[in-house]
């Protein structure tokens, strides 16, 4: 049988199915449930910076509205973790880890580097194994510059490393300029992990309603194609690990990203389609198909139709573009 394992964030993992952050993560009853259809790591259900700094205040102003408070206790409330919120999702990870052998990866969903920063010493006090930083800055801000993003971005990785020994990793968006220049400069501040894309939100305008409406929530196959691209374009240029998200929905998507150089793939949209029997379906494709290429591993096919072994990657998109597109233009 062929060795399905790769090594992701230094994480040993099974095989290359991630489930990334969702509510199909957020329990440990879910999360077991993952593990055993085989999953080889799961992702935890985000939290976003706004939370964390909401409960910080309000604990604080509640600290504060007392008839004396010493400043002593003002040190600790903005170091220590005492909200309900907070808490359980420490607890959710401290009781994930006993309960499953999989990797628990904790997630913060966050756009600055504000006093959020200090709770992810306490997510790896909780035990979580690696951080997922999803990084979400809409293309929709005109008040962000690119080189106020670089900045913040830099920032946010400078603070978090400072704080905490587990692996980091970063989900970007798609929507970024100069995509390659940022992912290298991402990887030259020193995180293990290039997580391509997170899911923006899509609109939709209700014609009856004559309001906006929210668009599909869920990827498709046809999603593929853009973060197959850019995987392809990255890996090899890097020296962290790189892992493709959205439009991964079968055996033949997740084969393709590894081609394309993947360490890994999260999955979500196909889970909420087809169930988590999904998983067991996707890792027996990639298995007979390695059997039938007579691959004994993934290292021995991952990256092979990366375009980082063309040497010039615009110049290969362009001579397929031609190729495929000449006949039809």
């Amino acid at each position: 049988m062929p060795d399905l394992s790769t090594n992701y964030l230094g994480l040993q993992l099974k095989n290359p199915i991630i489930v990334g952050s969702s509510g199909l993560t957020d329990s440990v009853e879910k999360i077991k449930n993952l593990e055993d259809m085989g999953v080889a790591a799961v992702v935890l259900k985000s939290l976003f910076e706004e939370e964390i700094i909401m409960e910080m205040e309000e604990t604080i102003h509640t600290m504060t509205n007392q008839n004396f408070v010493f400043p002593e206790t003002m040190d600790y409330m903005e170091t220590v973790v005492k909200d309900d919120l907070l808490l359980k999702y420490l607890e959710l990870i401290a009781d994930a880890k006993k309960a499953v052998k999989i990797p628990i990866i904790a997630s913060i969903n966050c756009v600055s580097s504000q006093k959020w920063t200090y709770f992810a010493k306490e997510i790896e006090k909780a035990g979580a194994d690696a951080l997922e930083l999803n990084l979400f800055f809409l293309p929709s801000d005109n008040l962000r510059g690119e080189k106020e993003i670089m900045e913040t971005t830099f920032d946010i990785i400078s603070k978090v490393k400072g704080k905490i020994h587990i692996p980091v990793a970063l989900k970007i968006s798609a929507f970024q300029s100069n995509l390659i220049r940022y992912v290298q400069h991402i990887d030259e501040a020193g995180v293990e992990g290039i997580v391509l894309f997170n899911r923006s939100w899509l609109p939709d305008i209700d014609v009856n309603q004559l309001v906006v409406s929210s668009g599909f929530v869920l990827s498709s196959p046809s999603d593929l194609g853009n973060t197959l691209r850019w995987v392809s374009m990255v890996s090899g240029r890097v020296n962290c690990d790189v892992v493709a998200s959205t439009g991964i929905h079968d055996g033949a998507g997740l084969i393709k990203q590894l081609l394309a150089g993947a360490h890994a793939c999260q999955i979500v949209s196909t889970l909420y389609i087809n169930e988590s029997s999904q998983i067991r379906k996707m890792t027996d494709e990639l298995s007979k198909w390695m059997e039938v290429h007579e691959f004994n591993t993934i290292e021995e096919f991952r990256g092979r139709l990366s375009q980082a072994n063309s040497g010039n990657p615009a110049a290969w998109e362009r001579v397929q573009f031609m190729k495929h597109f000449r006949n039809f233009i």
